[in-house]
């Protein structure tokens, strides 16, 4: 299977708050704020994440449809507080590789927290459109060390995941590319996100979707937009999933959470 060349691009997590943002983070001024916004709700947003009903069980759900093996390398875009990571390293077991992204030192340091205890799961520092992972031998300015400590010979990836991530992202349908590009055919990429719902009940439901789209939009000052965060966020999770079917034989094509949650796993071909 095609997957990540036998090194990864150094990253050294303790750097997150000691020199800024690091290596591979986008440093414009939305970036910015959105950092600042996740990083200062990074403990309310683990609680949320953790104990909302209903949301244990869509990760574990989400988890599974990666078909990962134990022994097997999974990558996940946009850990956040490390929710997931547990889960995957349930399915990897002690003899795999769970290598956890984000771009936010707040975060990232409570995911390292409630991971501690694995050895084999890694958290790092990153953009998920331009992740610490690449072919070095195209790019003669990275360096040779393994991100995290993570061995070289660990670093083909088999799956994928990506939750609640691809409506932060400008070209969602061009960072799936990426992703199934970084896994290759016979991998796995999952996604899980958030949307309008599309059942019956859908009017209530949605009502409350938009409140807490505009709530959790940084910054949460504004009063008007240009666009209606929640039509936009909708866009881009249909561009995304639909991107991954064409790349992919699904595995999983699901709704979740009245609806709401859109989780989509493909096969590579």
């Amino acid at each position: 299977m095609a997957g990540l060349p036998s090194r990864l691009r150094a990253l050294d997590p303790r750097r997150d708050s000691e020199s800024g943002p690091a290596t591979g983070t986008r440093t414009n001024a939305a970036s910015e704020t959105a950092q600042e916004f996740y990083g200062r709700w990074a403990r309310l947003y683990d609680l949320v994440a953790r104990r909302t009903p209903g949301i244990p069980a869509l990760r574990r759900r989400a988890a599974a449809a990666c078909r990962l093996e134990p022994g097997d390398t999974v990558v996940e875009m946009g850990c956040g507080t490390g929710a997931n990571l547990p889960y995957l390293r349930e399915r990897v077991g002690p003899e795999g590789t769970v290598i956890g992204i984000d771009f936010t030192g707040p975060v990232l340091e409570r995911a390292r927290e409630l991971t501690a205890e694995y050895d084999n799961v890694h958290v790092v520092r990153g953009d998920a459109t331009r992740p610490p992972l690449g072919a070095l031998e195209d790019d003669p300015d990275a360096e040779d060390a393994p991100a995290d400590g993570v061995p070289a010979d660990e670093a083909a990836v088999d799956a994928l995941l990506a939750t609640f991530v691809v409506g932060m992202l400008e070209d969602p349908a061009g960072a799936v590319d990426d992703w199934c590009d970084l896994v290759g055919p016979g991998g796995h990429v999952v996604l899980a996100d958030a949307a309008s719902s599309r059942e019956w009940y859908a009017p209530p439901v949605n009502a409350l979707f938009r409140a807490i789209v505009v709530l959790s939009t940084p910054p949460t000052t504004k009063l008007r937009y240009e666009r209606d965060p929640h039509r936009r966020l909708d866009e881009k999770i249909t561009d995304a999933h639909a991107r991954l079917r064409e790349r992919s034989t699904a595995v999983a094509d699901e709704s979740h959470v009245f609806g709401v949650v859109r989780l989509t796993g493909g096969r590579l071909e």
